[in-house]
């Protein structure tokens, strides 16, 4: 299913990078900008994920679109307050045998981070503050049915080109449908980026996520390649790679998946 598709993406990454304008240097900023989880620029990505072999009998496959708008918002002359927001939509089918296919919207989750916006005196970055679950799945399969909350937090370090961090948080439910299973789960997202002069970004993470209720790691891991460039005087990036599962809970992906990432940037 993916290995014409990477050569593909391959080809329209570098016929788009011969199109388009470029300010490599204003560009190498923005992309190193996006490294940072809490950085104050304006973001809007369309994260593409192709899921294969999918559920208890791997007869599935599963499609994820997330909407990812960061928006930062100056408190004061020190503090940054960043909006992270994931709204999926989602197609699926045949996850458990007999389920059929669904298509609809997942769970929203809502993160606010408290961000200095100057680093420490060691070049260290952070943010903290709250995360929390809507309930806004339009199937019964495709969300948990429960409001959830907890706690986020972010910490990196950018030295030359190279940035090193991590964004974590962990959510309980307090309210919902009590016929569905509690959400009591920890997500963990380690991340090390490499940024080019001609903006460039080679990304290897994790995104993994402990279910405490069925005590089961999900543990997807990208190597992705991004690149900055203007058509006109709108700046994007352009991300895709491939997804392994070093580790999947029963009913999760136990094959290779695949990611798209189209970011539209709003530089100040």
């Amino acid at each position: 299913m993916y290995r014409g598709f990477a050569p593909s993406l391959v080809f329209i990454a570098a016929t788009l990078t011969s199109l388009v304008s470029s300010d490599t240097r204003g560009d190498a900023d923005l992309a190193k900008k996006l490294s940072n989880p809490v950085s104050d620029l304006i973001s809007v990505p369309f994260q593409n994920n192709w899921d294969n072999r999918v559920g208890p009998v791997d007869g599935g496959r599963k499609y994820t679109l997330n909407i990812q708008p960061v928006i930062p918002v100056s408190i004061n002359e020190e503090w940054n307050l960043i909006s992270r927001t994931i709204l999926p939509v989602m197609n699926q089918e045949d996850i458990f045998p007999g389920s059929g296919d669904q298509t609809g919207l997942g769970d929203t989750t809502q993160s606010l981070f408290f961000s200095p916006k100057e680093p420490t005196a060691g070049g260290v970055t952070w943010g903290l503050g709250p995360v929390f679950l809507l309930p806004t799945g339009t199937e019964p399969l495709l969300g948990t049915e429960k409001w959830g909350a907890g706690p986020t937090g972010v910490v990196l370090k950018q030295t030359g080109p190279w940035t090193i961090g991590t964004l974590a948080n962990h959510i309980w439910s307090f309210a919902g449908n009590d016929n569905r299973t509690d959400v009591n789960n920890t997500f963990v997202q380690p991340f090390l980026a490499y940024n080019t002069p001609t903006s460039w970004t080679f990304t290897l993470q994790t995104e993994s996520t402990y279910n405490w209720e069925t005590e089961q790691w999900n543990v997807p891991v990208h190597f992705l390649v991004a690149k900055v460039f203007k058509v006109g005087k709108q700046t994007y990036q352009i991300q895709a790679g491939p997804r392994y599962y070093a580790e999947s809970p029963t009913g999760g992906s136990h094959d290779w998946g695949f990611r798209l990432n189209w970011v539209m940037l709003f530089p100040k």
